[in-house]
């Protein structure tokens, strides 16, 4: 079966949250997060569920998590269930920290209308689609609350106060440390890390990241062999990421935009999803992917169980 909803309760449970793909259950200090199988492009949620794209997303987020808290300590403390993430209840930083390692995806098409400083940010004259930036740059976003999240520059958020310079500087330090780490570990699995998202919060006073990184859902990735090739003749690049979806959105007639109705997505095409994501994580995690074929009863199960060890 496919998560769309979760609709759990629990003893002690304070509040609730519904976001584009992850439902949140808080308590007094902790977060349980399900990953369901819910997917969204242009800031909406799509109407069909994609079987295992939860289990995916939460084991490669967890992959990613463990594989960088050298660099920055982060939310996550256990996994109970293939869908499910607990972890330390913090305050939210409401930005996206996006970060462009290539001329991608949003920025590629802001680049086709001629602009040329996105978020504040200088992007090269002369630049063709995929091409790699001299270095990575940093193009942040508001986190909005429901609608879509909107482009801003360093000095915005500083001037607008949403985070003060020290925090902004961690934030920027621990962005690059971080995409530098994925695109190395991505390279080994011959990926290139294209472009990312990382979110942050403050607990007890310090930055750590929450959320997801890395995943196929935050993250572009070009595959590594023929990327050159490909750039030289003016190719498409073959890629693992949601970016195939919004690219069939498009031709389909749907990018969000008011007035635009949401076509319906086949059985065959739901099905190449799943096997793109399925065939990410294999990639990157670099093992077989095993479907576990759970029911929410299992998932509140397992859930229960963790916190009654835990007390």
């Amino acid at each position: 079966m496919a998560i769309n909803q979760t609709k759990l309760t629990f003893d002690e449970q304070i509040n609730y949250y519904k976001g584009k793909v992850r439902d949140v259950y808080f308590f007094e200090n902790e977060l349980v997060v399900i990953a369901s199988d819910r997917i969204s492009a242009f800031d909406h949620i799509l109407p069909k569920t994609i079987p295992f794209k939860g289990q995916v997303l939460n084991q490669v987020a967890i992959h990613f998590l463990d594989a960088t808290k050298d660099i920055v300590p982060n939310w996550f403390m256990k996994s109970p269930h293939p869908v499910v993430s607990i972890g330390r209840k913090c305050e939210p930083i409401r930005l996206e920290m996006v970060v462009r390692g290539y001329l991608a995806g949003h920025a590629h098409r802001e680049y086709m209308l001629g602009k040329r400083i996105l978020c504040g940010v200088e992007m090269p004259e002369g630049m063709k689609e995929s091409d790699k930036f001299p270095v990575p740059i940093i193009t942040p976003a508001t986190k909005a609350e429901e609608g879509h999240d909107e482009d801003i520059s360093e000095a915005e958020i500083l001037k607008k106060g949403i985070v003060t310079r020290e925090v902004w500087d961690a934030l920027k330090s621990y962005s690059l440390a971080l995409f530098k780490r994925g695109s190395e570990m991505a390279e080994k699995q011959g990926l290139i890390l294209v472009d990312t998202k990382y979110e942050f919060g403050m607990y007890n006073g310090e930055v750590i990241l929450i959320d997801e990184i890395h995943t196929p859902d935050s993250s572009r990735y070009y595959y590594k062999d023929g990327y050159e090739t490909r750039q030289i003749s003016g190719e498409k690049q073959q890629q693992l990421s949601k970016e195939f979806v919004r690219e069939w959105l498009m031709e389909h007639g749907f990018q969000g935009k008011d007035g635009q109705s949401m076509p319906e997505m086949p059985a065959a095409f739901v099905d190449q999803i799943t096997n793109r994501y399925i065939e990410l994580y294999e990639i990157l995690v670099g093992k077989p992917f095993v479907k576990d074929p759970y029911s929410m009863d299992d998932v509140k199960d397992a859930i229960e169980q963790y916190r009654k060890k835990d007390k």
